[in-house]
């Protein structure tokens, strides 16, 4: 058993999109329309992930104060330094974790506002 998909709350599917796919080397697996309002279904896939990523709607622009996801990367230093070379928001820089020492975590947010965590294995 597995999760399929994590559902992300967006405001701008398209800039959104753009976000994953140019930053963190998503792939889309779906981008399709979902009736008349205009919503679709964009479904993304990261690199060597069993579990997708589904954007839902958000009523405003206003993100979440919490962290939404967690996303484990081998290398979060260098992940950061990339992310910062692109002109990504950068909320916490590189560290160990509070409630896990040996393990680095840091935040930052995407095109939407929402804060995630990266943190090593």
């Amino acid at each position: 058993m597995h999760i399929q998909f994590a559902e992300l709350p967006v405001y701008d599917q398209d800039r959104a999109k753009a976000f994953y796919t140019d930053n963190l080397a998503c792939q889309v697996i779906a981008d399709q329309s979902m009736g008349d309002g205009g919503w679709r279904w964009v479904e993304l896939a990261f690199p060597h992930a069993v579990t997708n990523l589904h954007f839902i709607s958000r009523a405003d622009v206003a993100p979440s104060p919490d962290p939404v996801l967690v996303l484990v990367d081998d290398d979060v230093e260098a992940r950061v330094a990339s992310l910062k070379a692109k002109g990504v928001e950068i909320v916490t820089e590189p560290q160990e974790a509070p409630w896990q020492p040996g393990r680095t975590v840091a935040e930052f947010r995407d095109s939407e506002g929402n804060r995630m965590v990266l943190a090593s294995r």
